[in-house]
């Protein structure tokens, strides 16, 4: 599912982060949900629950999610307090990527999860058509309304009826940047991208390679491409790459190609080269540019909201070592590309549709929120429930930003283009990682995947 029709207008609401060291909100919430009106309930840990769940005494829920590490451990922290709201026995299930081939394998032996978190909106469409998921009951739908905008409900539809709640977002249009190699090379930091390109070689020329790239994992390929690509080129052309309504042999993709080359190419930029950035997982890209002092592996990381959750592992604080400013101006203004994972129903059962409920309201969101590297779209979170002043002004900003965003171009792709680890997409950017300078050749192989992909 995706989202016709937005527009450019508050692009500048996630920009308000924009280009500061150190990010601080005005004020405080007051408590209300942004129209003036009191929000009742708002549950804390150990307070009065504010939505209502069903006595659950003897039932068993299992959830499925590619989440690991802290991500799952936070996670596990909500599942808890369903748990003890409801009485029911929950399992968290690791799943491996691709998610849908994973819960095919379920579905096809009788044991599918009651709830699976999808990564992808292509995955969402894909458990629809194989008739796995089951629409949100009337109390699910009823928190979707109350806490969410319109484009997140949106993005949970598929032919007019509301399958899945948004649980957790993310800005992925962030770099973050460690504060002492930057005071130490005299580096600025970058609105534009010949500014960012210009900073890249300060750091480099101060012996510390200026970015730390996940090449091992291919999804934060494609975020870089994608951010490149909405900024060069437009909304307009990017909804329509992201149908594949215009080719990837289009000459807007080579032309984002050759940007991202420009520092894909330069071997001293990247943290152990192109050969070590392929060797480099997301968590290790994140906590190896805020260890080390004054010369880590790498002074910038690009990612998310969640590399707050990465830096955490790390001695680094957030607004003093580790500080971040919005993806750099390619084009006329800086990308905005949101991301996120949608809760599904996979069985008709009670426990899911509570669980969905539970999801869908301010009260799970802010237990997660408190512990740092998460985003909720959901507007009845309040700002406070964040752990620091640059989650808050992140949150702020999504919120603001309303209807008016890009989702992920690769989650929209149907999985086999834009969501398996060795294939597709992710893939054939890893290959023009190893060799940047293939501009035409990338092209092409990134064309034949999607078209075998889209059917077309």
């Amino acid at each position: 599912m995706r989202i016709r029709g937005r527009s450019r207008t508050t692009t500048h609401a996630w920009v308000a982060l924009a280009a500061t060291s150190v990010l601080a909100l005005g004020a405080c919430s007051d408590g209300g949900d942004g129209n003036g009106t009191e929000r009742s309930g708002q549950a804390q840990p150990g307070s009065t629950p504010g939505v209502s769940l069903p006595d659950l005494s003897g039932e068993k829920v299992e959830v499925a999610a590619v989440w690991t590490g802290p991500e799952q451990e936070n996670f596990g922290k909500v599942l808890k307090e369903f748990e003890k709201r409801t009485g029911a026995k929950v399992t968290f299930v690791p799943a491996q990527d691709p998610i849908v081939t994973f819960l095919g394998t379920k579905v096809a032996g009788g044991q599918p999860p009651d709830v699976a978190l999808l990564p992808q909106v292509g995955a969402l469409v894909s458990a629809v058509q194989n008739k796995w998921a089951q629409p949100l009951g009337p109390e699910a739908r009823a928190q979707l309304d109350r806490n969410y905008s319109k484009g997140w409900k949106e993005l949970g539809t598929v032919g007019g009826t509301p399958y899945g709640v948004y649980y957790k977002a993310a800005n992925k249009s962030l770099v973050w940047y460690n504060a002492k190699a930057f005071e130490a090379a005299g580096a600025k930091v970058p609105k534009t991208w010949p500014e960012f390109l210009a900073t890249a070689e300060t750091l480099s020329a101060s012996g510390v390679p200026a970015v730390s790239v996940a090449g091992a994992d291919g999804w934060t390929l494609t975020d870089w491409f994608e951010n490149v690509y909405l900024s060069q080129s437009g909304p307009e052309k990017y909804d329509k790459l992201a149908k594949h309504q215009i080719k990837w042999t289009d000459p807007s993709v080579g032309e984002a190609l050759r940007t991202l080359a420009s520092l894909f190419g330069r071997k001293d930029y990247l943290a152990g080269g192109q050969t070590g950035a392929l060797a480099t997982e997301f968590p290790k890209s994140v906590t190896q540019t805020f260890t080390g002092g004054e010369q880590p592996a790498a002074a910038m990381v690009f990612e998310g909201d969640f590399v707050a959750v990465n830096i955490a592992q790390t001695d680094a604080k957030i607004g003093e070592d580790a500080k971040v400013f919005p993806f750099p101006a390619v084009g006329a203004k800086a990308p905005v590309v949101s991301g996120g994972d949608v809760a599904v129903a996979l069985k008709p059962s009670k426990g899911a549709q509570a669980l969905l409920t539970f999801l869908a309201s301010p009260d799970a969101a802010e237990i997660q929120a408190r512990e740092g590297g998460f985003l909720s779209p959901n507007k009845s979170v309040p700002p406070e429930a964040y752990p620091n002043d640059i989650q808050r002004e992140i949150a702020k900003s999504l919120i603001a930003a309303g209807d008016d965003f890009r989702f992920d171009m690769s989650d929209q792709a149907p999985a086999s283009f834009g969501g398996t680890p060795g294939a597709g997409e992710w893939k054939v950017l890893q290959d023009f990682l190893k060799n940047p300078s293939d501009v035409a050749g990338t092209q092409a192989r990134l064309e034949a995947e999607a078209a075998k992909a889209f059917g077309n």
